[in-house]
């Protein structure tokens, strides 16, 4: 039996697998870059800060269209949304690899952060509305093995073709095929999964609240700002440790390099694994656990009793962090109400694009003023928000549903 057979017969589990391995893509293109900008700016004659108009023009672009998908998916549905974007994001990244000019790589980023934006923000909806709380953790898990795989793709084109093309050119077919798929499965994200013999229950894309309802609710404002804590820490972390380790508690190079890799190695085992417990522990006590490992990590991170604390506190933080993110996408309908879901999925993976941007930027401004040493001090303040936060996020939405109920 062919696969596509196979995911005919079994519609739910190829819908499934498709929208990992779009996850997977999802986190190729984010790996690429680091590797290989050293030579994309020796090719283009530019500066070493050029990369920022190129990550500014993704971000742009991720973030309209992750705000424009509740609206997006209303109109076309899931699946032509994503065959849509995965067409729109293969072809511009192929694009990078053929343009002569810097300028028309940085326009074409628009385009890589449109298809994006649409990609996160659709698939994060679907399996909200369709799935449980395992897979969404299993889907965000396939985002870190893509993030892991795009340098070495980069590498390979390096080293064997002597080019950064080779990257950009795999990673772009692989979205195009991926597009043939998505739209050779249109029909299939348009069912209603539901038990045989019940009538299927209303999913949170078949609402088609108007954006302007949803901008008006302050419990979508308040998710929105979780996402920006939470992404803008992630992110952060991510990107200060070896900077951090180097140049401020003068670990060795290769040292510091293995222990800002147990961060996103760490990060991905762990939503592996929480996705084996995610049904049976329930959102709350992941988020809330989660941001607890996470202080615990980021004080040890402050404290630095000795060396090898470093890469026990970076550990720690990843495999704790790891689940918060699925865990409160899955939860955004008993925050924000499922009429308003949709809408406020897309709102918030647009926060992830301004956290991502902006909160490692400050964190920078604010070290170069006093001291890296700020970094760990700011997470723990960070994290401390955000479990305060989402703490006010569900108790007001758990009184409105009573009240919702009783009326």
């Amino acid at each position: 039996m062919s696969l596509f057979a196979k995911a005919k017969a079994h519609p739910r589990a190829g819908l499934i697998l498709l929208a990992f391995i779009a996850f997977v893509a999802l986190g190729l293109p984010d790996g690429l870059l680091g590797v290989g900008w050293p030579s994309i700016r020796a090719g283009f004659g530019l500066p070493l800060d050029a990369i920022g108009m190129l990550l500014t023009a993704g971000v742009v672009g991720y973030m309209t269209s992750s705000f424009l998908s509740g609206t997006l998916l209303a109109r076309v549905g899931v699946g032509r949304m994503l065959a849509g974007s995965c067409f729109l994001t293969g072809a511009a990244l192929i694009g990078y690899t053929v343009v002569p000019e810097w300028w028309m790589m940085v326009a074409l980023g628009v385009f890589v952060g449109l298809g994006a934006g649409a990609i996160d923000a659709g698939l994060n909806t679907y399996i909200a509305a369709n799935f449980g709380e395992r897979i969404m953790q299993w889907l965000h898990a396939c985002w870190g093995i893509g993030i892991t795989m795009g340098p070495i793709i980069m590498t390979i084109g390096l080293t064997a073709f002597d080019t950064w093309r080779f990257g950009y050119r795999v990673v772009g077919i692989f979205q195009l095929v991926l597009a043939a798929g998505f739209a050779l499965t249109v029909s299939m994200w348009a069912q209603k999964p539901a038990a045989e013999g019940a009538e299927p229950a209303k999913r949170l894309t078949d609402y088609k609240t108007p954006l302007g309802q949803t901008l008006l609710r302050p419990r979508v404002w308040l998710s929105v700002l979780l996402f920006i804590l939470y992404v803008g820490a992630e992110t952060s972390l991510g990107t200060w440790t070896f900077t951090l380790l180097t140049e401020s508690r003068g670990v060795a190079t290769a040292l510091a390099g293995f222990f800002a890799g147990s961060y996103w190695a760490t990060f991905t085992v762990g939503r592996i694994v929480a996705g084996m417990f995610a049904n049976q522990v329930g959102v709350n006590k992941l988020v809330l656990g989660g941001v607890a490992g996470a202080l615990l990590g980021a004080v040890l991170l402050v404290w630095n009793p000795f060396e090898l604390a470093n890469v026990l506190a970076v550990a720690i933080i990843g495999v704790s962090i790891a689940p918060i993110f699925p865990a409160m996408i899955s939860g955004t309908s008993a925050r924000v109400g499922e009429q308003h879901a949709a809408n406020t999925i897309g709102m918030q993976m647009t926060a992830t694009g301004l956290g991502a941007a902006v909160v490692p930027s400050l964190m920078g401004v604010l070290a170069r003023q006093t001291s890296l040493e700020v970094i760990p001090v700011v997470l723990v303040a960070m994290y401390a928000a955000l479990a305060g936060c989402y703490v006010i996020a569900m108790r007001p939405r758990r009184a409105a549903l009573r009240a919702e109920q009783a009326a």
